[in-house]
């Protein structure tokens, strides 16, 4: 597989990444937070002309390239003060007097402890962190979350396959042809009544394989008339720790 890069740094806009990769079919500039901007190209496509597409996109790139600053003020950035608590746990950062990361979950507590040279806001300390919170929320969900599906699922009469956890990016939730349920690790960061919420939803989807009226009309049922309330709230969180 044949990947070729540059970095250009251009008046106005910073540093681009320029990409010639074989699985490129088409120029394209994509700008993604703490990531920056960067032009694919094919092959033998003439960086001359790539550099020229730059300069005929500069207002649309500047224009997003603010959107994207917003979105990484919005980051989280933890450190010993970050409080974080999910339904078991509670997060604990500090340093230590070693050049390894070390991780524990004892007793309520998730300690993540990094070198003492190197500071928090470092990416690979935040890198660490987040793998720790996500560890620790998985094994949460996989403790719960099946047993809240079997459960809603022999209180209203739904058959399941197979349940998985899973970190999923966009979704809280999904259900396949076949019935298998996956479910979101994060969904233990949402308060009980939401989690429930999602549990249901996909418990429907067993039944009803699209968003129709019949869906809505189950949903409905199961959750004591509450289920576009619940759906509106939900869009309250995120499917990732920002």
């Amino acid at each position: 597989m044949s990947v070729k890069t540059s970095l250009v740094e251009i008046e106005g806009i910073g540093p681009v990444l320029f990409k010639s990769d074989a699985r490129c079919r088409r120029l394209s500039i994509r700008i993604k937070p703490f990531e920056g901007v960067s032009v694919l190209f094919p092959p033998g496509y003439s960086i001359r002309k790539a550099l020229s597409f730059v300069e005929e996109k500069r207002s649309w790139i500047q224009q997003n390239q603010s959107s994207m600053a917003e979105h990484e003020r919005m980051k989280t950035v933890f450190n010993e003060n970050t409080k974080f608590r999910s339904r078991t746990f509670e997060l604990r950062i500090e340093n230590h007097h070693s050049d390894q990361f070390r991780m524990t979950l004892s007793d309520g507590i998730l300690r993540v402890a990094y070198p003492s040279f190197m500071k928090v806001e470092d990416d690979r300390v935040q890198s660490v962190i987040r793998q720790g919170i996500e560890e620790g929320l998985r094994i949460e969900a996989r403790t719960m979350l099946p047993g809240r599906v079997m459960h809603f699922a022999g209180l209203h009469g739904f058959k399941v396959n197979k349940v998985f956890v899973k970190n999923l990016k966009s979704r809280w939730g999904s259900c396949s042809s076949v019935n298998n349920i996956n479910l979101n690790l994060q969904l233990m960061r949402l308060p009980q009544h939401l989690i429930d919420y999602v549990v249901l939803h996909e418990l429907c989807h067993t039944r009803e394989k699209n968003h129709g009226p019949g869906f809505w009309q189950l949903l409905d049922r199961v959750t004591g008339g509450k289920a576009r309330s619940l759906a509106a709230e939900m869009k309250k969180y995120r499917t990732t720790i920002y």
